[in-house]
């Protein structure tokens, strides 16, 4: 996202834009959310993840893949 030249980086994710980044359903991404699962902080109604806590879930699950295939 740019303003007058600036570029600006988003610091938070909704539960929907995290759902399209992972390939997963709303539902599935909300139930991991609410699981903790994947970290979030609620911000009045809405919840909002930090890149990193996505990071986190993909770097868990992958970790546990590796394990699985040893």
């Amino acid at each position: 996202m740019t303003t007058s030249g600036i570029i600006v980086q988003r610091k938070w994710h909704t539960t929907a834009e995290v759902a399209a980044m992972l390939g997963f359903g709303l539902s599935k991404t909300k139930m991991l959310v609410l699981t903790g699962q994947i970290r979030s902080v609620k911000i009045g109604r809405d919840r909002r993840i930090l890149p990193v806590w996505v990071d986190e879930y993909v770097t868990r699950c992958t970790t546990d893949a590796g394990e699985w295939a040893a």
